[in-house]
C-alpha cells in the first residue's frame, strides 16, 4: 500500500487522481529545492505532474528543468506517496500520487524557465526544516539516514 501524507480526504469531496515525478538532487553534501512564489510560496522538490502519455522519468526531466534551469542524470526511483490537497492553480482538488526519484544534477542551463520559481542550494538540515510537504520530507529524511 502506498503511504499517504498530510490530509486524509475530504468526506464527499471528489478528488483527481493527479501523477507527479519529484527529485531528490543531491550534490557534494547539498539538496537542489525550487521555491515557488505562488499560489502560497513555499520550498518544494523540483518536479511537477506527469502529462498523459507521459512517461515518469521524462516528466522528471522536463519539470526539474523548467523549475531549475538544471539538467540530470542517474535518475532512480526512491519511493511513492499519496496526499490529497485542493491545487488553486488548477482549481481541482487532487490525490497527488507522488513519485521520488534520486537524481544527479549535472549542469545548470539556464535559470528556471517556469514563472515564479527560483533554484536554491541547501544543507540538509535546511532543506528538512524549509519544506512543506511532510511526504517530501519523509522521503528525504529516509534518503538521508541511508547516508
Amino acid at each position: 500500500m502506498t503511504p499517504r501524507y498530510g490530509q486524509p480526504p475530504q468526506a464527499g469531496q471528489p478528488y483527481r487522481r493527479r501523477p507527479g515525478a519529484y527529485a531528490i538532487l543531491w550534490r557534494e553534501g547539498r539538496l537542489l529545492l525550487t521555491h515557488q512564489q505562488a499560489p502560497t510560496p513555499e520550498f518544494q522538490l523540483p518536479g511537477g505532474g506527469i502529462d498523459p502519455g507521459e512517461h515518469a522519468l521524462a516528466a522528471l526531466h522536463r519539470e526539474v528543468a523548467e523549475e531549475t534551469g538544471w539538467i540530470i542524470g542517474g535518475a532512480r526511483h526512491l519511493s511513492s506517496y499519496r496526499r490529497f490537497c485542493f491545487m488553486p492553480d488548477y482549481g481541482m482538488h487532487a490525490e497527488k500520487r507522488c513519485q521520488i526519484w534520486l537524481a544527479r544534477p549535472i549542469r545548470r542551463l539556464s535559470a528556471p524557465t517556469e514563472a515564479g520559481h527560483s533554484a536554491h542550494w541547501m544543507t540538509p538540515d535546511r532543506a528538512m526544516a524549509a519544506l512543506a510537504d511532510p511526504g517530501s520530507r519523509a522521503v528525504l529524511r529516509a534518503f538521508l539516514a541511508r547516508r
